[in-house]
């Protein structure tokens, strides 16, 4: 085994500062072993050094929609996993000094193809539930702020993010009266 083979592989996004990580997977007989989070590995791969302070798991049913959501104040940088089942996963650039400001990425994870998606702080994140349930891990940088708590649109057409809906979504009251990106607040 090289290096190369255990090292978290790193690949770029459309988006300033927002990752693909893939973290090594060990298969044999009995399947497999997969290191999810290595702070030492992180900080090398990526450059960037974070205090984690919390670990937040979900559950979520088919067609199930969360977000785009994002703290103020005290913003959260977010590392996201799937465990088990499939989400479509998307971060927005709510930077307004950023040049990707208002755009967007989004990606597929799931157990199988073993990805996480590095959201710095700044960005907002949502994620749209593609199998029967979803399992989803997030480690965060800060702790969760109910009065920095945000919600942005997840259907505003200034985004135009490609959501791979085959119905409308289920979404929490919070996200179905969100305000579109015009009338949000945004980080400077």
């Amino acid at each position: 085994m090289t290096d190369e083979d255990t090292a978290l592989r790193v690949t770029e996004t459309n988006l300033d500062s927002v990752v693909l990580l893939e973290p090594p997977a060990y298969h044999d007989t009995r399947g497999f072993f997969r290191e999810i989070f290595n702070e030492t590995a992180f900080d090398l791969a990526t450059g960037v050094h974070r205090d984690w302070v919390q670990d937040n798991h979900s559950r979520s049913r088919r067609n199930v929609l969360r977000g785009i959501h994002y703290q103020l104040g005290t913003p959260q940088g977010k590392l996201v996993s799937c465990i088990s089942g499939e989400i479509f996963d998307v971060a927005v650039d709510l930077r307004r000094s950023s040049p990707s400001f208002g755009r967007w990425f989004g990606t597929s994870l799931n157990p199988t193809n073993g990805l996480q998606l590095w959201i710095p702080e700044g960005f907002g994140h949502a994620f749209l539930t593609l199998s029967e349930a979803a399992d989803v891990l997030y480690k965060v940088t800060a702790p969760y702020d109910p009065a920095g708590n945000r919600t942005l649109a997840w259907d505003d057409p200034v985004l135009g993010i490609r959501w791979p809906l085959t119905e409308d979504p289920i979404l929490s009251d919070n996200d179905r009266r969100a305000p579109a990106l015009s009338e949000a607040e945004v980080f400077p």
